[in-house]
């Protein structure tokens, strides 16, 4: 049966391919469309399995509301560059992904997969947009969050999104509170709403991190276990040179002594890091250590815990996000928050075009 261009258009209408690919499949279905749309289909999920070893790390964010407003959803949609992640049908893909995810029973990708979409399934069709588009693609999470409030924030035209949730009044100022909350949430990347949620078992490691590394500064120690690791140091330990240096800062009252790692040797600040390593027990037991250890945890938690950071938009510098939250609605409370940034995590491939371009001539 010979192929008309009026076939052609309609197969390409039917499935996005491209003409030439319509053409090849309307021969070799003889002219049968619905033949040629399966032949279409599988040579798309061929094209799809070769492409999905490629690395995708660019990609969309895109969060989704209900009717009601009480619930939200979130979707990570990865491609392999940021060409294609700004492509319309591929953002229209990734929206259509965020509205299906408010219906969906838990946060698995195989279920989600397996949902009916755009007349197939999730699966089916993002197979279909690889061989399509022609990069590889994956959808690399989904997340739902409800409550009496709820607000989302998209930062960068999809780069970063956020989803949040707290029980309260539904009123404007609440919600003009939560987007703010959300944009801190984007800029400042908390990994807890509050203390309460980190572990025994995480603040008793965190407490260790921050205490050997202290000893491995020994520097930044208060003076007093400093000087006496300093002592312990010129008593057989340094050599002669490192020794004579300290001697002539210390005989110096103008000296600041901050400035004395700039003046010893490598192997002199080795040494003393090992002496307070080997002296962890006593140095531990100190007082003076101990708060040392305690404050810098704690301003570590004040970094991680959103309701402990300072809020970016406070008139004083000082105002934390819980303080801020009260002076809206003393009620209102944080229930979830989520954060996708595109790529997070995820080993990029470093591309040396130089090299590339070598490689095409040499060939």
């Amino acid at each position: 049966m010979a192929v008309t261009a009026k076939m052609v258009k309609e197969l390409r209408e039917m499935t996005g391919a491209g003409m030439m690919d319509c053409k090849k499949a309307l021969v070799e279905a003889d002219g049968d469309i619905d033949k040629a749309v399966e032949i279409l289909k599988e040579k798309g999920l061929s094209k799809a399995a070769k492409k999905a070893g490629r690395i995708a790390a660019m990609g969309l964010v895109k969060t989704a509301f209900s009717e009601d407003g009480k619930a939200a959803a979130i979707v990570e949609v990865n491609s392999e560059t940021d060409f294609v992640a700004k492509n319309d049908e591929f953002i229209g893909f990734v929206e259509g992904l965020a509205n299906l995810a408010l219906s969906a029973e838990s946060t698995d990708m195989d279920a989600f997969k397996a949902m009916a979409f755009e007349g197939s399934t999730v699966g089916e069709e993002l197979t279909a947009k690889i061989a399509k588009i022609g990069e590889n693609m994956s959808i690399r999470r989904i997340e739902k969050v409800a409550g009496d409030v709820v607000a989302s924030y998209i930062h960068g035209g999809g780069n970063i999104g956020v989803i949040i949730a707290a029980s309260g009044a539904d009123n404007d100022d609440n919600k003009a509170a939560l987007k703010n909350i959300a944009m801190q949430v984007a800029a400042m990347n908390p990994q807890y709403i509050k203390r309460d949620e980190i572990s025994d078992e995480e603040l008793a490691s965190m407490r260790n991190i921050t205490l050997e590394s202290a000893l491995n500064d020994p520097f930044t120690l208060p003076k007093p276990i400093l000087n006496a690791l300093l002592d312990k140091a010129v008593d057989g330990v340094w050599g002669a040179e490192d020794v004579a240096i300290l001697e002539e800062k210390r005989a110096d009252k103008g000296f600041n002594f901050n400035y004395l790692p700039n003046f010893l040797s490598d192997e002199a600040k080795a040494q003393l890091a090992g002496l307070a390593v080997a002296d962890k027990a006593e140095i531990s037991e100190n007082k003076i250590f101990k708060g040392l250890v305690e404050g810098r945890i704690s301003k570590q938690l004040k970094e991680i815990c959103l309701l402990d950071q300072t809020y970016v938009r406070a008139e004083d510098g000082k105002q934390t996000v819980a303080q801020y939250l009260a002076s809206v609605d003393k009620e209102l409370s944080l229930v979830k928050v989520v954060r996708y940034e595109v790529g997070e995590g995820i080993e990029k491939k470093e591309e040396d075009f130089a090299a590339e371009v070598a490689a095409q001539l040499n060939k």
